[in-house]
């Protein structure tokens, strides 16, 4: 297995976060997906492979453990919209300067900057604004709207994976960790 020994902090999230560590984790990654502790119970199909532990980010403590998870790791997976990290205290900037070699991982709708980077979206929105979502269906008719198949699965977790990978190799000849900024 290509990633046997790396291990991975997933932050929960929806579709393209827990797809990008899974396919992280098919590779051989150790995956630990850091849940909420209020969440109703769902069949997760994105799941396989991962470990879970369930975190109260709200809490000093909680935090606390997540950090020490983050800095003991090779990955962390982010999903989570502009500054919420920051919040934290666990931003890109903090957790890299406990361990200069993580690879931080942010799989947003937007990335981090710009004028939509704190807005809400959904993977309709992004092939819309990209235009593909105009080239989906028969000429003359309206649009086919693909499930969440191309901008949450393939634009965003596949696409975050290859950045992931991509850094770790490179990580093998600087020494040196790096931020992934994926955005659908």
């Amino acid at each position: 297995m290509a990633l046997l020994g790396v291990k991975v902090i997933e932050l929960a999230g929806l579709a393209p976060a827990p797809f990008c560590g899974m396919i992280l984790a098919d590779f051989g990654a150790t995956v630990i997906r850091v849940d909420r502790t209020k969440v109703f119970s769902t069949l997760d199909t994105q799941a396989r492979g991962k470990r879970s532990v369930a975190l109260n980010l709200k809490m000093p403590e909680g935090v606390a453990l997540l950090r020490r998870l983050c800095v003991q790791s090779d990955v962390v997976l982010e999903p989570y919209r502009k500054g919420v990290m920051e919040k934290l205290g666990l931003g890109p900037r903090e957790l890299l300067s406990e361990n200069p070699r993580l690879i931080y991982a942010r799989l947003t709708g937007y990335g981090q900057s710009g004028c939509y980077a704190s807005a809400a979206g959904h993977d309709i929105n992004y092939l819309a604004m990209s235009g593909l979502l105009s080239q989906l269906g028969r000429s003359g008719e309206k649009p086919y709207a693909p499930l969440n198949l191309l901008a949450d699965f393939a634009g965003g977790g596949l696409t975050c994976a290859l950045g992931i990978v991509l850094a770790l190799l490179e990580r093998t000849k600087s020494g040196k960790g790096q931020i992934i900024d994926a955005s659908m």
